[in-house]
């Protein structure tokens, strides 16, 4: 089997780069990304392609060029204060990427959603992949991820030949992602001495702060068996527990107390404006409203199970934060060239 990778680089395509080397079954890996690492994984090369330009449609389809499958990974979720530039890569690219494939008569793609495309639902009870992908509007990573549900409903039935699958992970962690993960959501301001929440004696409980997590190499496992079993539709990856305060807190020794949703979405809203933080308040409002998924369907149809509980995922990042852990390759550096003078230089939230 040849498989091509596009967004081989970040947290879940370093991961299932690692684990597509070690599975049998594949020959070849193609890793695709906008700045290819100096890495080398056994069985796997790399090449440079950027979903912005034009060109895209061309150079994917040559590189999709007798793949038995392709997994498309790649997505932009800074300069989150370019909106305009996150459409552009992650749903023209995607529209650039689905030409490719039907061109080059790929038989088999498998497309990272989210939970994110999932539209508001229930804290006390988990839904499945029925659940209605209409995203919350006013963030714009959950708008995109909804609007490239629309794009794959249409070229489903469009391209019957094609075994389409769709994962919707919860909040994908790994310590080899921590660094990224700080620039992404935290910011520069964020040092790893500070990452100490076993020293707090409370846990902030904001009402309808629950949702779900799942560490990357597990994530990377759904996809080797999506890619590797007859499955086709959507399914829903995260660990259990799901995450909440009271599950924090028990993690931390620290007891859960009840903070103002106004208030705490107050203060997102000021380090957004401050630029002392990259994530914007609609993120949080966001989270607030994810449903919480029922994964059954994974374990029953890909045979997936996680390796790894929530509670395990978020001590890899807090260990990660801590120590200001990164991986070989570009997205997940460690630091970038000029540390974090970079981050403020370009603007928080502005760097892609």
């Amino acid at each position: 089997m040849r498989v091509v990778v596009v967004g081989a680089t970040g947290n879940v395509g370093s991961a299932l780069v690692r684990a597509l080397a070690a599975e049998p079954e594949v020959t070849s890996v193609l890793g695709l990304s906008r700045r290819p690492p100096d890495w080398t994984v056994e069985k796997t090369s790399w090449a440079a392609v950027d979903l912005r330009r034009e060109s895209a449609d061309t150079e994917l389809a040559e590189h999709f060029t007798n793949a038995d499958a392709v997994v498309h990974l790649a997505w932009l979720i800074q300069p989150s204060r370019d909106p305009a530039l996150t459409w552009r890569v992650n749903v023209v690219g995607t529209e650039r990427l689905l030409r490719a494939v039907a061109a080059a008569r790929v038989p088999t793609l498998v497309y990272a959603s989210s939970v994110g495309a999932y539209s508001p639902g229930p804290k006390d009870r988990a839904v499945d992949e029925s659940w209605p992908t209409h995203g919350w509007p006013t963030a714009a990573y959950c708008r995109e991820k909804a609007y490239v549900e629309r794009l794959l409903d249409s070229f489903v039935p469009d391209h019957p030949e094609v075994r389409v699958v769709r994962l919707r992970p919860g909040f994908v962690f790994g310590k080899e992602a921590a660094a990224e993960q700080r620039r992404l959501f935290l910011g520069p301001l964020v040092f790893g001495p500070m990452v100490r929440p076993e020293l707090s004696p409370v846990m902030p409980d904001i009402a309808g702060l629950r949702f779900q997590v799942v560490r990357a190499s597990d994530a990377a496992e759904a996809y080797r068996l999506a890619l590797l079993r007859p499955a086709h539709g959507a399914f829903n990856i995260a660990a259990e527990p799901v995450v909440d305060a009271e599950m924090l807190g028990g993690l931390f020794h620290a007891r859960p107390m009840r903070l103002p949703q106004p208030l705490a979405r107050r203060a997102a809203a000021v380090a957004w404006r401050t630029r002392m933080a990259p994530a914007p308040p609609q993120l949080f409002d966001a989270l607030l409203r994810l449903p919480v998924m029922d994964c059954s369907r994974a374990e029953r149809e890909l045979g997936w199970r996680p390796k790894h509980t929530a509670q395990e995922a978020l001590l890899d990042l807090v260990s990660g934060l801590r120590q200001g852990s990164g991986g070989r390759t570009p997205p997940l550096a460690a630091r970038l060239r000029h540390g974090r003078r970079d981050e403020f230089s370009t603007g928080v939230g502005r760097r892609p």
